[in-house]
């Protein structure tokens, strides 16, 4: 298996930390950021959008609603849409944003220390545990699916686990050896089997609904 998306290569050392500690990342990983970065910017901007729309227009039915589980208006009508006291994407607005400038900046060759790495990990693992907050009422609480939602769900799951994998490889979280080369080499399996789980939840939660 390769590892191109967590390090650029095998066999690229630029990678690896330098003399004074900085770390860099592959061009495979700094895509992945910049692009799962932007998936969610793009969710985000569109839900913020037709959350304004509803505010101006409460009958306003946005273009995601498409049968009584797809109904984006109930997410955003929902008090879960709004958790800080303004609506969620805004804050996805300037989070992925900021992922989308780190990808950039490790594409162009930017290299960090560990305490920002650690930052970076801090941050993914807050997006991933929010997005599963969300996931756990718009499936059971609401009772209604959002695409868009579904969008940013994804892009955060796999922006937190090539993160987390990548720290791991560096040696900038601490794991055993075993287990950090095995998720170094099949790096593909958590995001996998994590978005596969979801999809499986989804489908026995409608299931009368998708089979009728």
């Amino acid at each position: 298996m390769t590892t191109t998306v967590v390090d650029g290569g095998a066999s690229d050392t630029s990678t690896g930390p330098d003399d004074r500690g900085l770390i860099g990342a592959g061009r495979a990983f700094a895509w992945m950021l910049i692009l799962t970065g932007a998936a969610g910017l793009v969710a985000a901007w569109v839900i913020t959008i037709d959350k304004f729309k509803l505010l101006e227009d409460p009958n306003f039915t946005p273009g995601c609603s498409l049968n009584p589980v797809v109904a984006c208006g109930n997410i955003m009508k929902s008090d879960q849409a709004a958790f800080f006291g303004f609506p969620n994407p805004m804050l996805g607005l300037v989070t992925y944003a900021m992922v989308i400038a780190i990808g950039v900046a490790l594409l162009a060759g930017a290299r960090y220390k560990r305490w920002y790495w650690l930052g970076l990990n801090a941050g993914t693992l807050f997006g991933v545990a929010f997005c599963t907050y969300l996931q756990y009422q718009s499936l059971y609480t609401i009772r209604s699916l959002c695409l868009w939602c579904c969008l940013a769900w994804v892009a955060t799951i796999v922006m937190f686990c090539y993160v987390t994998i990548h720290n791991l490889k560096h040696r900038v979280l601490p794991a055993p050896r075993a287990l950090r080369n095995g998720l170094v080499e099949f790096h593909w399996v958590p995001p996998v089997l994590w978005i596969g789980a979801i999809g499986i939840l989804i489908l026995t939660n409608w299931w009368n609904f998708w089979t009728s």
